[in-house]
Parts: C-alpha cells; structure tokens; sequence
C-alpha cells in the first residue's frame, strides 16, 4: 500500500522501521526538531532519523490545518495514513484525504486510557495488563472504532521497557490490520464508552517522590518515570532521580532489615538502603546523582558520610 506514516518517539520509530519492509511509505511527518542541552541544539526525532536513514521525504509542519499542507498530503495520493504517537491532532480535511482513512496505534487496550500517557497511567494505576490497539482514527480522542489489538502483561516493567514491548507488538498489529484493510476483511469494534478512561500528560513533577506517599505508590511512580518524567528526591541532603525502586513487602529479610521505619527515614543496613515511606519502606536499588553518573545503591552509600548512623533523612525535592 501507499503510505503516509506519522509519528514522533522512538515508539513509532519501531514500527515504522518494520512499515518500510512490507509497504511503500512515501512521507513520513513528524513534530519540528526539539532544542534541547544548554547549547540549545536542535534534536531531530527518532521517526525524522529512521526516515531520512530510508530516503523517506520528511515532513515537519506546526500546524495540519494548513491548506497548503493539506494539499501536499493530498498531492502525495496516500491509500491510508497510519499513525503512533504523532502528538498532533488531525482535522477533519486530513482524515479525509487517504482512500482507505487514518489508522492509529495506541498504546493500550481501548477504551482504556484514551490520550497521551497511556503507559504512564496504566503502571501508576497499578493494572496487570495492558496492550495496543490498531484504530480508525477520527475528530474525537482516540474514539475510533478498532480492528487488531494485543495484549502485555505488565509485571514489574518500568515505562521503557512496557513501551519497547508495546511498540513491537503495536508494528505487528498495524501490518496485519493493513492487510485485512485492503482486503476488505477488517471487523471494526465501537468502543464501550462506558468503560472509558483517559490518559492525561503526565505532569512536570507528577512522578517526584514524597515521604507521604505510600510504598506501592512510590515503587509504581519510579516505574512510570523516563527521561522526559523522571522521579527525583533528596536523598541524605542529596538531589537524586531514583532509577528503580524495590516493593520489600513479599521480602522477608528486607522487611527485617527496614522494620519500624517512618517517613522520611534513611536506612543503610546490609549493603541495602531503605527509605521510609508511609506504611512502611521502599529499597532503592539504582539512582543518580545531580552531576553524576547512574549506580546502584551501594555505591552511593558509600559517597555518604554518616549514612551507617541512622539519623539521616530524604524528602521531596523543592517546589513538589
């Protein structure tokens, strides 16, 4: 098939590597260059890199209710737009344009947390499985009616690795959904609008960790963190982000070791470091330092002057 293919991180990066096997893409759109690093360097995406690593001709616009954007996209005869992760609406005129619609890969089990942070949310939510969803997209947030989706559990993975899987299973769905597509052969779903739940952004110190919060709470704040929302503290005087935080409550040994810890109590006992939360401990397993590289615990320990004594603290970074 003819394709115009839209998307952003590496989610649909993923999968637009596997599109380019099977069909013939002939665009690729995705959001303008981030500025990122006191130097203010322009960062293309990692769909703008997959693509111009394949020749495909790379589009950038701010804005789709451009008519004269809309009239390239027109110009570029496109049998279906398929879409992940794009993080731009598209009118009316855009879903309009392709022969056989806009399909989008969404990274959950519709109509379970329609938006932007559908990963995020599931883990903060706690739920046991998740999946993606292959779906006709139109005017309302990710309302479609869909044709393919596939399930993940979600066991203890952090957000990377829930959307790497997700993306892979996503790229599997999207070409197999395409094939039924252009055969005539794709059985849409209505979404349960009684079941709908939403994915907001998630917020820019949503996921920093707090003494008042409870210990799955936190084990579940640090899994949902990334790059782009990561968890931080202030760990013995210290400005951390927290990498991955153990749940000690089916650990018998660490639940002695963390035994009668309260809020914002640091314990360093058995090469193993404790926070204590509200119910309970959480085991930091590895963080980073502002200024330095990733590591595990011990090793942090070990930079900590009195840190064997007990008498020290974390809390919440400023401003949370």
């Amino acid at each position: 098939m003819r394709i115009v293919f839209m998307g952003t991180p590496e989610f649909a990066a993923t999968i637009l590597e596997d599109l380019v096997q099977q069909h013939e893409v002939v665009a690729a759109y995705t959001r303008p260059d981030a500025v990122r690093g006191r130097g203010a360097e322009a960062v293309a995406s990692p769909v703008k890199r997959v693509a111009e690593r394949y020749g495909i001709e790379v589009r950038c616009p701010k804005t789709l209710r451009d008519e004269s954007e809309q009239d390239h996209l027109a110009s570029l005869a496109p049998d279906v737009v398929c879409v992940a992760a794009y993080g731009m609406i598209l009118p009316p005129a855009v879903l309009g344009i392709p022969e056989y619609g806009c399909i989008n890969v969404h990274a959950s089990l519709l109509p379970s947390w329609r938006g932007a942070a559908p990963v995020e949310r599931a883990i903060l939510a706690d739920e046991v499985e998740t999946g993606v969803c292959v779906m006709r997209m139109e005017e309302g947030l990710d309302t479609g009616a869909y044709c393919i989706c596939r399930t993940a559990n979600m066991e203890d993975k952090n957000a990377d690795e829930l959307t790497d899987e997700l993306a892979n299973l996503g790229s599997h769905a999207l070409l197999t959904a395409l094939v039924h597509i252009q055969e005539g052969a794709a059985e849409w779903i209505e979404q349960d609008e009684d079941r709908v739940t939403y994915a907001d952004k998630i917020g820019k110190h949503e996921l920093d960790l707090d003494p008042a919060d409870r210990c799955r709470a936190l084990v579940l704040k640090v899994r949902a963190s990334s790059a782009a929302h990561p968890s931080h503290a202030v760990v013995a005087g210290r400005a951390v982000t927290v990498l991955e935080l153990k749940d000690i409550s089916n650990d018998e040994r660490a639940s002695e070791l963390a035994a009668g810890m309260e809020p914002g109590e640091v314990r360093f006992a058995a090469k193993k470091l404790f926070l204590g939360a509200t119910g309970g401990a959480v085991e930091v397993v590895r963080l980073k330092p502002d200024g330095k590289q990733a590591m595990d615990a011990k090793s942090f320990a070990a930079g900590v002057q009195g840190i064997k004594d007990g008498r020290l603290s974390w809390g919440a970074p400023d401003g949370v």
